[in-house]
């Protein structure tokens, strides 16, 4: 099968399994904005931001060792016995500090003990199961990965239709009800975390049956260089997690305590609109993960890292104007409440950053293959520390639209830095003029609609047709090619 067109058959299957799980926070920002106040809403998106955080501190960038690991060696056993070993101890002890230390850990974060719990269970639970699902992307299960992704998302989904949706309706109709001891007033923000410690619980034994079968060993020698590895993935991952979450944290600190939980509410939920563009990102990267490893010893795989970057900018590029042309039908389905649409303004700025990326995962190719990681590492830091200066600076002038150009900004720079370093230790033959010409004429329509017309939509849509059909003009002998080359032979 022609690679490519293989490669975007596994990133449309990755990509629903992992999109589906961040789809789960799209389809729920209606749910919980309806049902809270950008207060509430608020404090909840500062907890989740420490969950992204913790997140990656509890990987510690074993997914990505595993990858590299796993690809190359002869005794692949070994590699996933001493993987699941690793994270099994480091998760236990986690989990261990985390509960000694409850109080002291509740007062650091600034999260009520009464949610603290709840945060430890879930992130040992998403831990545990790191392992297990990169070995099924390793040995290219998409499947079986899809649909332990889609029940996850469906078992939190129901529960929280369930607990903040209908319970509620049925204890009203019903006081004395069975469903009536279930219920608990103001508990909003606990029934949510119970819906993701069931459906974290339930992933975490349908993935057991790695930890099951596999031939318990530990090599102190691989662990120690797959943690040479992973240690600058794991640095890289914190500094990601900074620039896209730790905006929240900043806001919420630095303006004034009656109005910061409400701008923090108000700024994330539009936020999410840029989703759109982090789900089409995150589904291209999860797809071109393993390409990238299974391939780099092939005959001139720069040729095709080229052609997947050239891609991943069309294709971005129309969901960037897409996005920023029905921003204004988007909010109503997705932020149904007017009073978050203060902060609407952040939408181009933020799909953009994300656009930029998206690009960046792309252009990161060279330091993977390579065995680079430290250089993840140094960009993902500069990006950090560009958000964290901006956002102190400027958060007190500007609120939240200084969070979303702090994003652009660090994205841009390490979008940047990647392209500048990859140039000079492993060169990749770009498509810079096709390339410049799309990102370049995707930002001008966008900005002139959003800012230009605000957000016209007649304009945006001639805007938006006017580049579909510059695209089919130019692209569409290319796109046949991909998807049509050697069609008969896959049938």
């Amino acid at each position: 099968m022609n690679p490519l067109k293989k490669l975007f058959k596994q990133t449309f299957v990755y990509g629903l399994a992992t999109v589906l799980p961040r789809m789960l926070s799209f389809i729920l920002v209606p749910l919980y904005t309806s049902v809270m106040v950008p207060g509430l809403f608020g404090k909840l998106s500062v907890i989740f931001a420490w969950f992204a955080i913790f997140n990656v501190v509890l990987a510690y960038g074993m997914e990505t060792a595993f990858f590299r690991f796993y690809s190359k060696s002869k005794e692949k056993n070994k590699v996933v016995s001493t993987s699941l070993v690793s994270i099994l101890v480091t998760t236990g002890a986690f989990i261990c500090i985390g509960f000694v230390f409850f109080e002291s850990l509740s007062e650091l974060l600034e999260v009520d003990k009464k949610y603290l719990g709840y945060v430890l269970l879930i992130l040992a639970l998403d831990a545990l199961v790191v392992v297990p699902f990169a070995w099924l992307r390793a040995n290219e299960k998409p499947m079986r990965y899809a649909v332990v992704k889609i029940l996850n998302v469906g078992i939190n989904l129901g529960l929280s239709i369930f607990f903040l949706v209908m319970l509620p309706s049925f204890v009203e109709g019903n006081s004395d009800g069975i469903l009536s001891s279930l219920y608990k007033p103001n508990f909003q923000i606990s029934y949510i975390f119970i819906a993701n410690v069931t459906a974290s619980g339930v992933t975490l034994l349908l993935m057991s049956e790695l930890y099951r079968k596999t031939n318990w060993f530990f090599d102190k020698a691989l662990w120690k260089k797959m943690m040479q590895y992973a240690m600058p993935v794991m640095v890289a991952g914190m500094a990601f997690s900074i620039n896209e979450v730790f905006d929240r944290i900043l806001l919420e600190k630095l303006l004034p305590e009656d109005v910061s939980e409400a701008k923090v509410g108000m700024y994330s939920a539009c936020y999410k609109i840029a989703l759109f563009m982090t789900l089409f990102a995150t589904a291209f990267r999860m797809g071109i993960e393993p390409f990238f490893f299974n391939h780099s010893n092939s005959e001139n795989p720069q040729k095709a890292y080229a052609q997947i970057t050239n891609y991943f900018v069309v294709l971005g590029s129309i969901i960037l104007l897409g996005v920023v042309v029905y921003a204004d039908i988007l909010k109503i389905i997705i932020v149904r409440d007017p009073a978050y649409w203060e902060a609407m303004p952040i939408v181009p700025i933020i799909v953009l950053a994300s656009f930029f990326l998206g690009i960046y995962h792309n252009l990161s190719v060279w330091y993977k293959v390579t065995d680079r990681t430290k250089f993840g590492a140094y960009i993902s830091i500069i990006g950090a520390i560009l958000t964290i200066i901006i956002n102190v600076v400027f958060i007190k002038y500007f609120e939240y639209m200084a969070s979303a150009i702090a994003t652009l900004v660090a994205y841009g720079s390490m979008m940047f830095l990647s392209f500048y370093f990859g140039r000079k230790h492993y060169p990749i033959p770009y498509n810079f003029r096709k390339i410049g010409f799309y990102l370049l004429l995707s930002i001008s329509f966008s900005g002139i609609a959003f800012y230009g017309f605000d957000r016209n939509l007649i304009v945006g849509n001639i805007l938006l047709a006017i580049f579909l059909g510059l695209l089919y003009k130019l692209e569409n002998d290319n796109l046949r090619k991909v998807f049509l080359k050697n069609g008969n032979k896959d049938n």
